[in-house]
């Protein structure tokens, strides 16, 4: 089911942001990366572990830099941050002790990640988003 929610999600996002125009600003999928990237931290202090806090915001801070790499330079950065982050949240459980994290959570993100990932693929080998930043 977490896998479901996560196809069907990252999808509705996706179409949405495509329908409404909000995909068009190459700024679209970098903030989307920052607020994946946001969540285990946010879990983290939800469970109340500091070492969790603090393990989790070395990853985010990797992260925060793949999204200014992408954002600054090419947006193609972000479509393999995406997917990093899928493969981060298929390990997450053997990498990171963090007692907030829903047990269904890692399988849900890794889905909505790599979807988004191989969604802005499609826009940017399609031309509708410019990589490049000028």
């Amino acid at each position: 089911m977490e896998y479901l929610a996560g196809i069907v999600i990252a999808l509705v996002v996706s179409l949405f942001a495509a329908f409404v125009g909000l995909d068009k600003e190459r700024s679209f999928y970098p903030t989307v990366l920052v607020v994946i990237a946001s969540y285990y931290g946010l879990f983290a202090v939800m469970g109340g572990s500091v070492q969790a806090v603090l393990d989790e915001s070395v990853v985010m801070t990797l992260f925060l830099g793949a999204t200014v790499l992408g954002f600054k330079r090419n947006l193609w950065f972000v479509v393999a941050a995406l997917v990093t982050h899928g493969l981060f949240d298929f390990f997450h459980g053997h990498l990171i002790s963090n007692p907030g994290v829903p047990s269904w959570w890692p399988m849900f993100c890794l889905t909505y990640d790599v979807v988004a990932a191989v969604y802005l693929a499609y826009l940017l080998r399609n031309s509708r988003v410019i990589a490049n930043a000028r």
